[in-house]
């Protein structure tokens, strides 16, 4: 069974942040950036519970290339992104997002 994949406001910000930080340091980084994620994101929908929980019912799923994670909740018919977070960030500010 697919899963829908619902991605929040605040990951969204997550998301558009990244993009504009890397295209602002070359140019296509920032389209590599969302090709990257979105592999990502393909990858969580097959096996969600591959990724490690790392917070209550939150899953975290690394990218490749780039240093960012992914937090989302594996619900029954859908995944919950709540974050597209760099790993070098104060984890306190994803995990207050419910």
């Amino acid at each position: 069974m697919r899963r829908e994949l619902i991605i929040r406001p605040e990951a969204e910000a997550d998301i558009v942040e990244a993009f504009a930080w890397y295209e602002a340091r070359t140019s296509g980084l920032g389209s590599e950036f969302l090709l990257v994620l979105d592999a990502a994101f393909n990858s969580i929908l097959r096996t969600p519970n591959l990724y490690p929980q790392v917070h209550k019912r939150v899953r975290r799923a690394l990218t490749r290339r780039f240093p960012f994670a992914v937090f989302f909740l594996a619900e029954k018919k859908r995944i919950v992104v709540i974050s597209v977070f760099h790993v070098k960030r104060n984890p306190q500010v994803w995990k207050k997002r419910k």
